[in-house]
């Protein structure tokens, strides 16, 4: 064990705030600090509940009488269901995972997103707009951190490498709502806007869940783009003039022109939705973004070599079910339980434990694996 005098000035900082400061009875952090605050009543559950009713708009979700799980819980005495759904997510292991799994790049640089940080700046998006409209500020946030959960390793290649191999299909949004998060037992209202945040999908039945619909949009083409405009893959003077008039080239304009006119249109019609002008402009944006980024050469053969690494590691495991964790699997002779269960592990690893498995299990070789992840 090292001594005292072996310790650096910060580490001997670090240690002398083991404990507090004693004052009044309890602890204190900081033994200067003049900061108090006044004796108001705690902001219980029921407080919160009856604030949400007096603060939130028309046709907003509320706590109250909200909530039904799959497992009946006994409520929260301090938070509301929504707010324990929105903390539950934000503490799981699928929502950490999302770390590693592609946003748009394999392997991304230290500036270029994550699906971590995409569900992130799509919860910022969605907050802005739930909180300027009055609507559930706590179920749009959940909502939109949940909203992901479902992604494999690889972006949305990995929907193309599983879909053959489940009778349904795989969708990352439903996948994640009935598979990828059932361990949390969130509220219906929660997993309704998880499982059907995509476009291509059912509507949400709330308010918050559109929000979150809308937000996943504005916030993907926003940093998208910015990710691959520091990368050189585009010139922010190559985006359409429609966009460039209305929205600009920064994602600080941008994201404020979009959020704005939800806002607006919104509260004009009781619609979610966005104003006509900027609606068009977002959609001019998408399909840039697809044409330059999405669909270029590069990112097909990334896809490629994704689908090739993660059919061959769910064939693997078919032909090996030992390798499967045993709290995945139902009935390990039964060849659709099998074939789940390995859908299941491969879909929850990211990129870099993928890749690992599939050349260490699978025998793949550099040629077989996305570009950023052959060493």
């Amino acid at each position: 064990m090292r001594g005292v005098d072996d310790l650096s000035v910060r580490e001997r900082t670090w240690g002398a705030t083991m404990r507090g400061t004693p004052l009044d009875g309890v602890e204190i952090a900081h033994a200067s600090t003049s900061v108090r605050v006044g004796p108001e009543p705690v902001l219980d559950r029921l407080a919160r509940e009856e604030r949400e009713r007096r603060l939130l708009r028309d046709g907003a979700t509320l706590a109250e009488g909200a909530g039904r799980r799959s497992v009946d819980e006994a409520p929260d005495p301090r938070r509301t269901c929504f707010e324990r759904d929105r903390d539950r997510i934000l503490h799981a292991t699928a929502f950490r995972r999302l770390a590693g799994k592609t946003q748009v790049f394999v392997a991304p640089d230290d500036h270029q997103r994550t699906r971590l940080t995409h569900a992130l700046e799509v919860a910022q998006v969605a907050r802005s707009i739930a909180g300027a409209l009055g609507l559930n500020v706590p179920l749009t946030e959940a909502i939109a951190l949940g909203h992901d959960c479902g992604h494999g390793p690889g972006g949305h290649a990995s929907e193309d490498a599983f879909a053959d191999y489940l009778a349904d299909g795989f969708d990352h949004a439903v996948w994640g709502a009935d598979v990828t998060l059932t361990p949390l037992n969130l509220c219906a209202e929660t997993l309704d806007g998880i499982r059907n945040h995509s476009w291509s999908r059912p509507p949400p039945a709330t308010p918050e869940g559109e929000v979150v619909s809308w937000a996943d949009r504005i916030a993907y083409l926003c940093h998208d783009f910015e990710d691959a405009a520091a990368s050189g893959i585009v010139d922010p003077h190559d985006l359409p003039s429609i966009v460039v008039e209305r929205c600009g080239t920064t994602r600080r304009l941008q994201l404020a022109a979009f959020i704005g006119a939800m806002v607006d249109a919104t509260d004009r019609t009781g619609h979610i939705a966005m104003t006509p002008d900027a609606a068009e402009a977002l959609a001019a944006f998408r399909e840039f973004n697809y044409d330059r980024i999405y669909l270029r050469d590069s990112s097909r053969e990334q896809a490629r070599r994704v689908v090739r690494v993660l059919r061959a590691l769910v064939e693997h495991l078919e032909a090996h079910p030992e390798r499967i964790p045993a709290r995945l699997l139902g009935d390990p002779s039964a060849t659709d339980d099998v074939r789940h269960a390995a859908v299941q592990w491969v879909a929850g690893m990211t990129d870099r434990y993928a890749v690992r498995a599939a050349v260490a299990w699978c025998g793949l070789q550099a040629a077989d694996l996305p570009p950023g992840l052959v060493s």
